[in-house]
């Protein structure tokens, strides 16, 4: 019975020696107590936004583009993590930056419909830039062409959301009217007018 109760004791102490081990370990791995706040990085050109990050000890990652006419081309727009948060050494950052050029769309169709459809569809896409050229056509408003940058363009053609296009729009026959109806007066009779 003393030597069972002597490895029970032993086996405790190297379960409890093994434990302390696995923490202090475990606290190495994790870098328990080791810190950093991750820095702003918006505003920032990426390249200098990752080389902050990287003096910082954490990486800077792209992880989406966006277009913004407003803002300079590779500027960081937003970060994840925020400005100010806890993160641990290594930490992947994710940034998000202003696309370098504008994003592409596909043009449909754009022939044979009315020109407020066909205004409709491009702004739909994001193209703002819509220029109307009128041309002779005996069907008003109706869009016969499409032009970027005097290039007449297909179904399934690529242009940037900044284009300008033109839409080739007729311009309707001028309709004439003229009065075929003339006015006669009654007849005078007697110095009265004759009403039947």
């Amino acid at each position: 019975m003393k030597k069972i109760l002597i490895n029970i004791g032993l086996m405790v102490i190297v379960a409890v020696i093994i434990g302390w081990l696995s923490m202090l370990w475990l606290d190495k791995w994790t870098r328990h107590g080791e810190t950093i706040a991750v820095p702003a990085v918006r505003t920032l050109a990426f390249d200098r936004a990752v080389s902050l990050l990287d003096t910082e000890g954490l990486k800077g990652i792209v992880a989406d583009s966006v277009y913004d006419n407003h803002t300079a081309p590779g500027t960081v727009i937003e970060q994840n993590p925020k400005a100010g948060t806890i993160v641990k050494e290594g930490r992947e950052v994710f940034l998000t930056i202003n696309a370098f050029s504008p994003k592409m769309v596909t043009l449909p169709s754009l022939s044979d419909i009315s020109l407020r459809q066909a205004r409709s569809i491009l702004e739909g896409l994001e193209i703002k830039n819509i220029r109307e050229v009128r041309i002779p056509s005996e069907f008003k408003d109706l869009v016969l062409g499409v032009k970027y940058k005097g290039v007449r363009l297909q179904a399934g053609a690529r242009v940037p959301v900044t284009a300008t296009i033109d839409l080739e729009v007729g311009q309707g026959v001028q309709e004439v009217f003229t009065d075929s109806v003339t006015e006669e007066l009654p007849e005078e009779t007697d110095g009265q007018l004759d009403l039947f």
